[in-house]
């Protein structure tokens, strides 16, 4: 549990430090009187006084940067973006399984989602660690938020957008003037990208969770992932060949995605255990893909706790498609790597679409946690 910060009973310290300074003032007039010392003796002690009243203070107002677990473990949390579900099952393994703890972390995931921005969790302490997109990151990074990079765990996008071939779209540019639908926040910013690389004019609509507003017509194309939202597409009744898909990879806007960041204070603090949640997270995944069955039963017995509802057909889709983009042709050797070109070219495509004006030094950005 975190250790509480004993000056949070004075939201303000200057009323404590005043107390403190004239309590001492007291009881210097009684020194002065009762031994009859001189002034510049009672001006040193004084300032004796002061000085270690400073100190106290500052040490009371700085909480620890790490909390403590149970056991003798490191205590640490970690948000994901999004509710539990496979995308995600890696992580739920590595806790379910012991493997954190097995690294000397006891490890608490919060639930993530548009009211749990993991950036924001990042910044505000809430989290000391998070799942956040490569494009999200650097364009946190270039607005000055100091988060690092300590695995990268997806090596390229999966993320799309989806048209029917009936509306007349079948190239980018077909979507001018179009309702296309794209999600908020820091998700948004590939789909952004995408449409500013075209130089397209579209209507955009806020996306949902879910795909209903592209099921009933109401937008042209809808973000969608290829382990999620384009399975619940083929689920409800479109057939492929119905589909455009505009997949964001195949039109050079390849923003490699999940990756695990820790703010630049807490790694400095204890780049150890950041390493360790990085290598476990990465032992969690690759249990799930040599477990797929178990996996399923995990991520769905924490997808019930949290009252999210799904399937087991769907969640296996899922951790099907993120093996493709975790271990492509089964490649483990570079598991968790940031590789620097794809930071590069990531970071120069938000550059060149005006979503950030200066690129982060990639040294900065990255701790290799993997290689040893």
């Amino acid at each position: 549990m975190r250790l509480p910060c004993p000056l949070s009973l004075f939201p303000d310290p200057a009323p404590l430090v005043t107390l403190i300074y004239w309590r001492a003032f007291h009881y210097d007039r009684v020194l002065l009187s009762l031994f009859e010392v001189g002034e510049s003796f009672i001006t040193r002690i004084r300032a004796f006084i002061m000085l270690a009243v400073v100190l106290i203070v500052a040490l009371m107002a700085s909480p620890p940067v790490w909390g403590e677990g149970e056991g003798g473990l490191k205590g640490a949390s970690f948000v994901p973006q999004w509710v539990p579900q496979a995308q995600f099952v890696g992580y739920y393994v590595a806790l379910d399984k012991g493997i954190y703890k097995k690294y000397g972390i006891d490890l608490k995931i919060i639930t993530g989602g548009p009211d749990n921005p993991p950036t924001s969790l990042l910044d505000n302490g809430t989290a000391d660690f998070a799942s956040v997109w490569l494009s999200t990151a650097i364009n946190s990074r270039a607005h000055g938020q100091k988060l690092v990079n300590i695995a990268q765990i997806i090596r390229r996008t999966s993320q799309m957008l989806v048209a029917r071939k009936t509306s007349g779209i079948t190239t980018p540019q077909d979507l001018n003037g179009r309702k296309v639908s794209i999600w908020s926040g820091d998700s948004s910013i590939q789909g952004i990208a995408f449409i500013k690389k075209y130089n397209l004019t579209v209507k955009i609509v806020t996306q949902s969770p879910t795909v209903n507003l592209f099921m009933r017509g109401a937008v042209d194309a809808a973000s969608a992932m290829l382990y999620n939202e384009y399975h619940t597409m083929l689920n409800s009744g479109l057939d492929p060949d119905e589909l455009m898909k505009f997949s964001f990879y195949e039109h050079g806007v390849n923003f490699p995605e999940d990756g695990l960041y820790v703010s630049e204070e807490k790694f400095a603090a204890d780049p150890a255990l950041c390493c360790a949640f990085a290598r476990a997270s990465i032992e969690g995944w690759l249990y799930a893909f040599a477990h797929p069955d178990e996996a399923i039963d995990i991520v769905m017995k924490y997808m019930l706790r949290a009252h999210v509802p799904s399937n087991t057909a769907h969640q296996r889709w899922m951790l099907d498609k993120m093996r493709d983009l975790i271990i492509p042709d089964n490649d483990t050797a570079d598991i968790g790597i940031l590789r620097q070109e794809d930071y590069q070219r990531t970071a120069a495509e938000l550059k060149a679409t005006g979503l950030i004006e200066t690129i982060p030094e990639f040294n900065s950005f990255y701790k290799n946690c993997v290689k040893k």
